[in-house]
């Protein structure tokens, strides 16, 4: 699919989101699909609004002030192990900017830990 046309797709959040990732050299793949357990571990497929492969997670761009449509998908998505940052693009530039820098690497220190305590565990 050419650049243009998804962007057509996108919301002006997202489009803001997508170019800071581009800024910071990070490829995404735009509403690529997630398979999840529901809270009653029916199936299901979401499509976060961005999936960074060389990361290996998500990002979902939160388009209003209203945390608690968000809270639900938030918690799926712990349950399932599927690392998903939310981005409140409304707040201020700087603000959300930061908090996505900043939920990337703790996530990726998450990840590091939780390697090196498994491999720390076996015995060779």
């Amino acid at each position: 699919m050419a650049k243009d046309s998804i962007y057509a797709d996108m919301e002006e959040s997202e489009k803001l989101v997508a170019n800071y990732l581009r800024e910071l050299n990070i490829w995404w793949i735009y509403e690529s699909p997630v398979f999840v357990y529901d809270e009653k571990d029916r199936p299901r497929v979401w499509t976060p609004d961005f999936y960074l492969p060389k990361l290996g997670m998500y990002v979902e761009v939160c388009g209003s002030e209203n945390a608690k449509s968000y809270e639900y998908r938030e918690q799926i998505y712990k349950k399932n192990e599927v690392y998903v940052i939310f981005v409140q693009v409304y707040k201020e530039e700087k603000k959300w900017k930061n908090y996505l820098v900043k939920r990337i690497l703790e996530i990726e220190e998450v990840r590091h830990s939780g390697i090196v305590k498994m491999f720390h565990s076996l015995q060779f």
